[in-house]
């Protein structure tokens, strides 16, 4: 009988889970000290790897704070080509910070964008550097359990639950599913919007949560597609051939909205946070020029758009276009997130910054 790759790959699953099991019974029993702070701490990440939605999630949270709070986001900045602590200023490139640090940076001006590989050494730096903060937004440290956030948001995707995955290298879970546990919210991304308070309750009961743990249902919303240099909006049309350009952990639902509304062209797909290069470029309108008809564009994502703006005379006159996209909380329940949210910020008692 032919074994698939999964199948051969599960012994080392298993060493691996020996690993995370391990690190997470010392944290548990505080041989391993973790350190909280006195300011509200709210950590966003998964137990698999990439595409669940953190970067949008995290931009879900400035919107419901930034207008009450001093905010601050905090994130590792992978694959940027720097060391350290480093905070988002005019004079910092996408290289430097990372993509997705990036784009909040230029999404939300007025919010403090940090990165740090070992957040428990970047959140002194951070509040150092930003004195009046009110509150601080982890991107990505679910696992990063030296910090003890005060709130805990665990993603998992709606068509690749946690609970159906197995740990690398077999399957794609960094952790393991019981870190589940220490989650205050859940929340099913990328959920049909059309789901079903029958399927919503299937996948409750699936996910076997504490009831102090609250869930929440959400679907990807996309906005009209903004050219990436003049900013002007277009609308999606049937008669619009379109050529996308990503490199995302998961583009299916992109490919799937798209569909809602045109044909698609043509696809160029690389590797999550491609760095792009002139050759890259070069394929890309090669690619263009030889799609059919005159009503076309160049579709990407806004992740991949701050590492595409580096070419802007390279792409002059082209019609490039970034399409934005952003959760939307299904059953009516963003507001009761959002006032989970604020409550946990507003009454936040100071005097837990400790080591434990």
């Amino acid at each position: 009988m032919k074994m698939n790759l999964r199948t051969l790959l599960y012994p080392f699953s298993l060493v691996y889970g020996f690993g995370v099991r391990f690190r997470n019974r010392m944290y548990d029993k505080k041989v391993f000290r973790s350190v909280s702070f006195d300011l509200p701490v709210i950590c966003i990440g998964n137990l698999s790897v990439g595409g669940t939605g953190k970067t949008p999630m995290a931009e879900y949270l400035i919107r419901i704070l930034e207008t009450k709070f001093k905010v601050a986001v905090l994130s590792r900045g992978y694959k940027r080509k720097t060391n350290g602590f480093l905070i988002a200023d005019e004079n910092v490139g996408v290289s430097e910070i990372g993509d997705e640090p990036m784009q909040i940076h230029r999404k939300f001006p007025g919010v403090a964008v940090a990165v740090a590989r070992e957040r428990v050494i970047g959140i002194p730096q951070l509040l150092y550097s930003v004195p009046d903060l009110n509150v601080i937004i982890l991107d990505d440290a679910f696992q990063h359990r030296m910090v003890r956030a005060g709130l805990n948001i665990l993603l998992t995707a709606f068509d690749n639950l946690f609970t159906r995955d197995q740990l690398l290298p077999a399957g794609n879970l960094r952790d393991s599913k019981s870190s589940k546990n220490r989650a205050d919210i859940v929340v099913v991304t990328k959920c049909d919007p059309q789901l079903s308070q029958q399927q919503a309750s299937e996948i409750q009961s699936e996910l076997v949560l504490h009831p102090n743990q609250e869930i929440y249902f959400a679907t990807l919303k996309y906005d009209d597609p903004v050219h990436l240099f003049n900013k002007s909006a277009i609308r999606l049309s049937d008669n619009l051939n379109v050529l996308i350009v990503c490199g995302i952990a998961d583009p299916s639902p992109l490919l799937k909205e798209l569909r809602n509304y045109t044909h698609l062209s043509d696809l160029i797909q690389f590797r999550d946070h491609h760095n792009f290069r002139d050759r890259d470029i070069k394929k890309i309108k090669e690619r263009f020029e030889k799609m059919g008809g005159t009503n076309k564009i160049l579709l990407t994502t806004e992740k991949d758009a701050v590492r595409l703006e580096k070419f802007k005379d390279d792409l002059k006159g082209m019609p490039v276009y970034v399409w934005p996209v952003r959760h939307e909380f299904l059953f009516s329940s963003n507001s009761s997130f959002e006032d989970k949210i604020l409550k946990y910020v507003s009454t936040y008692q100071s005097g837990s910054g400790k080591i434990e």
